[in-house]
């Protein structure tokens, strides 16, 4: 499997002919849903989901399939797609990839905004995007995709998760509002914590692929 981090938040992840990518919101770039044929949504804000980009691509290929909550669906009604709603302990099948919906709310934000929902994708027992949140996944998760800067988040609160869930690899996600030197703390942060588990623990910038095992 082939994961490219795609700014921000965006994650594609490539096997085969099969092309999944998870949460394209606005700070994707343009480019993020080309040859998509499944997109997974893990909530409803923009940084995570563009309506107007994702009825774009599902005009351009009316086979495009969603899979997100309720909340987004419902954002979503407008695009032309198949939008499957899902919930905490789904399981599915997405271009081809077996997909496990993971969890349920947001993490807390600003006291005065309601908590949305979020759900989670563990994506062929290998990516588990927990989108804003720090969902436990309940099995061994070989990468994680670890939100690393977040209003919603401290650093120990990303040292903590990668401490409780113990991955193999680890890949910064939520970094797209840091500026150089925000960056230069999340790759210190995640070098530490890769020495201390002898895990692969760091960040992508945007464009870079991995292969996974």
């Amino acid at each position: 499997m082939r994961l490219t981090k795609l700014g921000h938040a965006c994650v594609r992840l490539e096997k085969d002919d099969s092309v999944l990518v998870i949460d394209p919101g606005s700070f994707s770039g343009e480019s993020a849903l080309d040859g998509a044929q499944a997109v997974l949504i893990t909530h409803e804000h923009f940084d995570h989901v563009d309506a107007d980009r994702l009825r774009r691509a599902a005009e351009a290929d009316p086979s495009l399939r969603i899979w997100t909550n309720e909340g987004v669906a419902a954002a979503l009604a407008d695009v032309p797609a198949k939008i499957e709603i899902v919930r905490h302990g789904d399981t599915f099948e997405a271009a081809g990839f077996g997909v496990r919906a993971v969890g349920e709310w947001h993490a807390p934000n600003h006291p005065d905004l309601p908590i949305v929902r979020n759900v989670g994708f563990l994506v062929d027992e290998e990516v588990f995007y927990p989108g804003d949140a720090f969902t436990p996944p309940g099995v061994e998760v070989p990468t994680l995709m670890v939100p690393t800067n977040a209003p919603w988040m401290k650093a120990s609160d990303m040292v903590g998760y990668l401490r409780q869930v113990r991955p193999a690899r680890a890949f910064s996600t939520h970094d797209g509002l840091l500026n150089d030197i925000g960056l230069r703390l999340v790759d210190m942060w995640l070098e530490m914590e890769s020495d201390r588990q002898k895990a692969d623990m760091r960040r992508l910038t945007p464009g870079e692929s991995v292969t996974l095992p």
